[in-house]
């Protein structure tokens, strides 16, 4: 009998361990790599390869947890390659919450990117001699900051700062690699990211309290009993960032992010389906209503845009809405234009890849022509035939104030302000303050009251007086006698009548305040909104002087608006 050498005197079962864990690594590599092909848009073509891929990672991770002491002494498994299989998990967790927006799966991606990090499944890759591998756990860091920014832990996400910036530290002083200044631009945006907030809430250590800006339980106003309103639903969301210049992280502006959280409720725990990745029966969902899809597209070109949007249309349910969220830079009418038309106002900017091709040349030979890389009102029109919700931030929003109806379904704009009054500090770098008006109100409110800090008790305070504004609001909008119907239409949804509420304080925050005094420095809407009845409603009015009493910055707004209330 001949030797076979050391493999020989591996007993069979460990050999058949050791085979088994190989073909389920090459087999979960195989799928997860396939999943960049699947189609980004669309609900339904990637469900069942994601429910696959799930299925092969909870094996392999299950596999090499029973089988550890084998896969070490005979395969050589080493704890970078366990962290790898759970950054896939942690990775595949998020691409679940990008496609269902269901926020549980953000908690999800939490357990597994904490996990490689508490048990230090990459600390050893530092001794090897391998980039490629420092390059993995670089990665890893700056997708677990990703996750945490979008569940607020604000104090993970400072932390991670702290020892990513010492990794890349480390790499770029032991390889001297070209892609140093991109990954010091990382740590940059970071660090942009987590400052945008104008006004910090502080706890009476001084320490940073951290809030949430997804809908809680009481969070939108309740409607009255015998409230008449519409019966639709928030079903699907496109959230475009195409803003030049605002601090942006991982293909999320700050506007993005804002607005993301202002269509979602806040996250449930399912630390109990931890160990069932993706497997989650109906059985265990639970009861309560789901979060609108959305489509998050970070510089879109108009042909990306316009597949998307299609796409969402196409698959949008009975009764339901489609939102548009568009924070872009304004593209304005070249030349002088006869007709008043649906093209000949201008829009927002969609990304031209002018690096790839130069269109300039093009549009100077031409004064004539429309502006290509742009979306104009006009452009939406074919959507119009469903339900729209549309909220454009954007120095040319007033172009989406020509609308026409033309297919006599519910159909709402809400544009931002063309431009703030100089004397306001300048953020749009930071995220634009319309934006913060729909995410986060009372933030937005302090900010233009000159204020930067405020202690926990008297915000919440203030939240719960905003609240009781709020509720006000929604009986002005839904006792009106001259308001269009499309507003009540849209009001049955939470998320809309939450938008909805919060538009109007802003603008009746604005109205009143002293240095809002252009016709620019307002929001407007399309259909237009009774201003007696809404935004320059005496009892609004006399709500917005009491939380500002409160705040004790009265001086900034005016009186004399209210004298005969």
């Amino acid at each position: 009998m001949s030797s076979g050498g050391a493999e020989d005197d591996i007993p069979q079962g460990e050999r058949k361990t050791v085979t088994d864990f190989c073909y389920l690594l090459d087999k979960s590599k195989q799928l997860f790599n396939g999943l960049r092909d699947l189609p980004q848009y669309g609900q339904k073509q990637w469900q069942s390869y994601f429910g696959r891929t799930f299925d092969v990672y909870t094996k392999l991770w299950k596999f090499q947890q029973q089988h550890r002491q084998v896969l070490d002494n005979r395969y050589g498994l080493k704890r970078w390659q366990i962290g790898e299989i759970a950054s896939k998990i942690g990775q595949l967790y998020y691409h679940y919450y990008l496609r269902t927006s269901e926020t549980s799966y953000l908690n999800e991606a939490f357990s597994f990117y904490s996990a490689i990090r508490q048990r230090s499944y990459y600390s050893q890759v530092n001794k090897e001699d391998r980039p490629e591998l420092v390059v993995k756990k670089l990665r890893y860091y700056a997708r677990f900051i990703v996750v945490c920014l979008l569940l607020n832990k604000m104090d993970v996400v400072k932390d991670l700062v702290k020892e990513l910036s010492d990794e890349i530290e480390d790499y770029t002083h032991r390889f001297n690699t070209e892609d140093q200044v991109e990954w010091n631009l990382v740590l940059q945006e970071v660090a942009a990211f987590i400052e945008a907030d104008p006004v910090m809430v502080l706890n009476d250590d001084n320490t940073i309290v951290i809030t949430s800006n997804r809908l809680a339980e009481t969070g939108a106003p309740l409607l009255e009993q015998g409230m008449i309103v519409g019966q639709l639903s928030l079903a699907d969301a496109l959230i475009i960032g195409n803003c030049n210049n605002q601090v942006k992280f991982s293909e999320l502006t700050v506007d993005m992010f804002r607005m993301l959280q202002a269509l979602e409720r806040e996250p449930m725990n399912l630390a109990s389906q931890m160990n069932k990745p993706g497997m989650q029966e109906s059985a265990d969902k639970p009861t309560r209503r789901e979060n609108p899809h959305k489509y998050l597209l970070y510089k879109p070109t108009f042909s990306q845009l316009y597949t998307f949007l299609a796409a969402s249309f196409k698959e949008l349910p009975a009764n339901s809405v489609l939102l548009i969220y568009l924070s872009a830079t304004g593209v304005f009418p070249t030349g002088r234009s006869d007709s008043e038309g649906p093209y000949d106002f201008g829009g927002v900017l969609t990304n031209s890849n002018r690096d790839i091709i130069n269109g300039d040349a093009i549009h100077k030979r031409n004064q004539s022509h429309k502006e290509m890389h742009c979306l104009h009102p006009g452009d939406l029109y074919p959507f119009t035939r469903k339900p729209l919700f549309i909220i454009v931030d954007s120095s040319n929003s007033v172009a989406y104030k020509n609308f026409t109806n033309l297919f006599g379904q519910p159909l709402v704009c809400l544009l931002s302000p063309t431009a703030y009054p100089k004397a306001l500090q300048d953020q749009s770098q930071r995220g634009s303050l319309f934006t913060l008006f729909l995410n986060n109100p009372l933030m937005a409110f302090l900010f233009v009251s000159g204020l930067s800090s405020m202690r926990r008790g008297l915000w919440e305070k203030c939240q719960e007086y905003l609240r009781k504004i709020n509720r006000d609001i929604a009986q002005l909008l839904t006792h009106s006698r001259s308001i269009d119907q499309a507003f009540l239409q849209f009001f049955g949804d939470e998320f809309l009548r939450l938008l909805l509420t919060r538009f109007i304080f802003c603008s009746a925050t604005m109205r009143m305040h002293k240095i809002f005094r252009e016709t620019r420095n307002y929001p407007e809407s399309y259909p237009q909104l009774p201003r007696d009845e809404t935004v320059e409603n005496p009892h609004l009015q006399k709500h917005i002087l009491e939380l500002a009493s409160i705040l004790d910055v009265r001086n900034v707004f005016l009186e004399s608006t209210i004298d005969d209330y």
